[in-house]
C-alpha cells in the first residue's frame, strides 16, 4: 500500500511536458537555444510517450505502477545527457570536426529542470511509516 500524491503528480506531469518544449537544452552556436524536440526527435517522443504512461496511471491511480515508472522516467532522464553528449562528441567520426562541433553545443538548463521534476514525480509515491 502507498501514498499517492496525486495533485503534486499531475502538476509534475504537466511542467515535465512543459518543459520538454520550452525550455533550452542546447545552445548552438549559430542556431540558438534548443528545445528536447530539436536535439532529438526519438528522446523528444520517447519522454513524452513515458510522460503519457505516467499521465494514464495517474489518473487511473495505480500508485505501484507511477513509481516503477517514475523510476523510469528518471533513469531515463539521467541517461538522454549522457545520450547527447556522446552524439555530439562523435557526429562525423572525424576527431578534428566532432572536436570543432562539441566546442560550439553547450547544455542549457533545461536538463536540470527535467531531472528534478522526475525526481519531484518519484516522490509522489511513499510508503505509509508504520505507526507503533
Amino acid at each position: 500500500m502507498y501514498i499517492f500524491r496525486k495533485k503534486i503528480a499531475l502538476i509534475g506531469i504537466c511542467l515535465a511536458v512543459l518543459s520538454t518544449v520550452f525550455c533550452p537544452f542546447l545552445n548552438v552556436l549559430f542556431a540558438g537555444n534548443w528545445n528536447l524536440y530539436q536535439v532529438d526527435v526519438n528522446l523528444f517522443l520517447i519522454t513524452n510517450v513515458i510522460l503519457a504512461m505516467l499521465l494514464l496511471f495517474a489518473i487511473v491511480e495505480k500508485p505501484t505502477f507511477f513509481r516503477l515508472l517514475s523510476i523510469l522516467f528518471l533513469l531515463w532522464t539521467l541517461l538522454a545527457p549522457a545520450a547527447v553528449y556522446f552524439k555530439t562528441n562523435n557526429y562525423f567520426g572525424m576527431k578534428l570536426t566532432d572536436g570543432l562541433l562539441a566546442k560550439t553545443i553547450h547544455f542549457q538548463w533545461g536538463w536540470l529542470v527535467l531531472i528534478c521534476l522526475a525526481g519531484l514525480l518519484l516522490l509522489c509515491v511513499s510508503k505509509p511509516k508504520p505507526i507503533n
